[in-house]
């Protein structure tokens, strides 16, 4: 056998007694992610995101994003994505939750009320799509994360930009997902990827957390929503173009 082989061979089966020895580790650390983020009164946070779609060819394509989340427990948010297709803001104050698309003039508004948490719910159903990267800002990560989880493993460790990481691995019949928590006293999530395994190809979705702030100074002035000259509203149904991956790509699985 090659040495090449012998290297495999033996990194594999480190990695696999890694996995085993740490696998009891893993929900204590993703709980003491939850519990740090949730204990956080304000948060703002810089991000990139990646994800990929299948084409009905079988090629792999990846869309970039790059973005800013700025929160206010428990009912004010302002979270802007920009990409190559679409720059999209999600505000709200307590009352009134906004979506704009900067690079169409067009939102949608409608008066609601609680939690951030319970906004995200909100939005999730009325658009019909997922919002990847939000489970790790609500209040109670730990049990939104592990819903339908049927395997942890504590990989080891890691560096995400620099900094050192416990690079954790989860299971559901559905997807797979790693998570990499920031070691010492701020156990904040550095990065986060989610593989989709009944799609074929595997593809993934992935946030990687920039710059994470707290106790961010601001009043409720910060969250107002005050729509550009010339925006126009449109209701919830006729909402375009704030997705990652831009309209008329063709993938395995639908089409946008």
């Amino acid at each position: 056998m090659s040495w090449l082989g012998k290297c495999a061979m033996t990194g594999g089966l480190a990695l696999s007694l890694c996995a085993t020895a740490r696998a009891d580790d893993a929900t204590k650390i993703l709980k003491a992610m939850s519990d740090f983020v949730g204990g956080q009164n304000t948060i703002a946070v810089t991000f990139d995101s990646d994800i990929e779609v299948i084409t009905t060819e079988l090629q792999k394509i990846q869309f970039t994003s790059s973005g800013q989340v700025v929160l206010n427990r428990p009912d004010k948010m302002r979270i802007r994505r920009t990409g190559g297709y679409a720059d999209v803001e999600l505000v709200y104050d307590g009352k009134t939750v906004t979506l704009f698309g900067h690079n169409t003039n067009l939102y949608v508004q409608e008066q609601t009320s609680g939690s951030i948490d319970r906004v995200f719910d909100e939005l999730q159903g009325r658009l019909g799509t997922a919002m990847p990267g939000t489970d790790l800002l609500v209040a109670n990560s730990f049990d939104t994360l592990m819903t339908d989880a049927v395997d942890a493993k504590h990989i080891g460790q890691g560096m995400v930009d620099g900094v050192e990481c416990e690079h954790l691995a989860f299971r559901t019949p559905e997807v797979d997902w790693q998570i990499w928590v920031e070691t010492g006293a701020r156990t904040i999530p550095r990065k986060y990827v989610i593989t989709s395994k009944t799609v074929t190809g595997a593809p993934q979705y992935t946030v990687r957390i920039k710059e994470w702030k707290s106790e961010v100074p601001g009043d409720a002035s910060a969250f107002a929503f005050k729509a550009p000259n010339e925006a126009k509203k449109i209701p919830v149904e006729a909402l375009r173009d704030f997705d990652e991956v831009p309209a008329g790509v063709p993938f395995v699985g639908g089409k946008k």
